[in-house]
This record gives C-alpha cells, structure tokens and sequence, in this order.
C-alpha cells in the first residue's frame, strides 16, 4: 500500500516513461495481493504480527540490495529527524490500512485511502507555505465530497473503520510532505531503508506480546508473501518515479482498484456499493487533476 517518490530526473525520454509506467503498473498489481492475504489473515493473528512480516521483508530486501555496495553509510542520513518521523507517518499509515482491513473490504479500504493526495494538498498550504489556486482547492473539495459519499456518515453501510482508513490516509499524506521536504537531504536508498529500519524496529519490539505462531504451510507462505511484496513493490514505485513523471505515473496508482475489486469478490464474494463506486471516481478524478496542475506548477 505504500508509495514514495524521489526527484525524479531533469529530462525523460519515450523508453524511460515506458518503463516507468511498467514498473508503477508492477507495483500497483503486486500490494492488493499483500492486502488480500492481509485481511486474510487478521481473522487468527493480531495486526502487529501482520505489520512486522510486512516491514521485515522490507528491511530483508533492502539490505540485501543496498548494503554490499553502500556498507554501514546506507544508514547515515543528512535529516535523520526528518527521516524518522516520515518513516514513523508511513508507519502509522500502515498499521491503520492493515487494521481497518479487519472490517472492512479491501476495495473500500483502497478508495479511502484515495484521498491522501488531496490530504497532502491541503495541509502543505500551512506546513510548507505552498500556494494552492482556487482551482486546486475546488479539486480538494470535490475530493472530499467523494471521500463523504464512502463513508456515509451515519448511514446503514457506514462503519468506524473506515475513519481508521482515513487516519491511514491522513498519515500518508503527512509522510507524502516530509518526503517532499526532506527529498533533496538524503537519497532514496537511504530514504527507503529508514522506512524499512524504523517499522521493524518498533514491530519487533511489540511482537513477542502478539505473536501467534503460523497454522500450516499456507498461512507461513502467506506471511512470506507479505514481506516480499511489501519490499519490491516499494522499490518498484521507486524505480517508477525515477523514469517518467509524476503526472504520468501517479494515475496508475489507481489501478490497485481492478485488481482488488477481483480478488474480494472471487474470496469474499463481495462488490463495492454503486455509493463508492461514485464516492471512488471523484477522488480518483480529483487525483489526477491535482497532480496535473502541480506538475505544470513545478515546471
């Protein structure tokens, strides 16, 4: 469910974007299998557990990608207070995203969680003195008009979990604008394997109050999965960023959605209401529009 990005290079040409939209695409059909088996799995172990197997196969794939040839400097950050407190704010993201999925389905979770961009706009008009036209902020509130037809507020499908998803969203939008700060201090290596130290640190040391020991085979790969996919599609998304635009890549994010919509309904049996359909395809438009603008803005 994560996403990074990193300042991506002054000029791109046809085969990089190319490439860029193949890795983002990756990505984003890799983290509704994490999630899937996450909500699977919620049903006999604690968050905790689910959290600790997702970051510990981060920080497993990062050292074994980064350390041969970066050494110890891999861990020294220019911004290390920057760098863990982005990192605690994905963190947070995380654990939210996994511990709604005990409720609700992963394609309402994933809609929710939409919205974060439009979060971010948002709250970088007082914590980075960014300017947003009226524009922009008529996008923010279509946005969040959408985000209200999901959540339904006191209505018969409404449940609590869905505003711990938008807790997950708020963090992530908090984490999108320190990454935005801190970007041009360290690189995405280091970038990257902060995220991985700092979820493992603090799941490890919870874990023994919550571990519950796999049943069989098939939940034990499942917990490998997670770990697996939680530390290449991140690189994935990096890797993204690093060959096409933001403009370009971001949209695709949204392709999650297909495939979670599938995987629910072959498990669960389960459809998004025709409410979140609507709820979804406003902020996913809202989305879109915003990083457009803020892409010709950079420019």
């Amino acid at each position: 469910m994560s996403m990074t990005s990193t300042p991506p290079p002054a000029r791109w040409h046809h085969n990089d974007t190319l490439r860029g939209i193949m890795y983002m695409l990756i990505a984003v059909n890799m983290f509704p299998f994490m999630n899937i088996m996450v909500k699977v799995l919620s049903t006999d172990h604690a968050t905790v557990q689910l959290v600790w197997a997702r970051y510990f196969g981060h920080f497993l794939f990062v050292s074994l990608l980064f350390l041969p040839r970066r050494g110890l400097s891999l861990f020294v950050a220019r911004r290390p207070v920057a760098q863990i407190c982005r990192s605690s704010l994905l963190f947070g993201s995380t654990i939210c995203f996994f511990f709604g999925l005990n409720y609700i389905s992963v394609p309402t979770a994933s809609m929710i969680n939409f919205t974060a961009p439009l979060i971010a706009t948002v709250l970088a008009i007082p914590l980075l003195g960014e300017k947003v036209g009226p524009r922009r902020l008529l996008a923010v509130m279509a946005g969040l008009v959408g985000a209200a037809i999901i959540l339904r507020p006191g209505g018969e499908e409404a449940h609590w979990a869905m505003f711990v998803g938008l807790a997950s969203a708020t963090c992530y939008a908090g984490y999108q604008l320190l990454t935005r700060w801190a970007a041009g201090g360290d690189n995405a290596e280091t970038a990257i394997t902060y995220t991985a130290v700092v979820g493992t640190v603090v799941t490890s040391i919870a874990l023994p109050w919550f571990w519950t020991t796999p049943d069989g085979l098939v939940d034990l790969a499942m917990f490998i999965a997670i770990g697996c996919i939680g530390g290449t599609g991140h690189f994935f998304v990096i890797r993204a960023f690093q060959h096409a635009e933001v403009s370009i890549i971001t949209p695709f994010n949204y392709a999650q959605l297909v495939i979670a919509v599938i995987l629910t309904y072959w498990i669960y049996g389960d459809l998004p209401s025709a409410a979140s359909w609507l709820g979804a395809a406003i902020i996913v438009a809202s989305g879109i529009y915003i990083t457009l603008r803020e892409s010709r803005a950079a420019r």
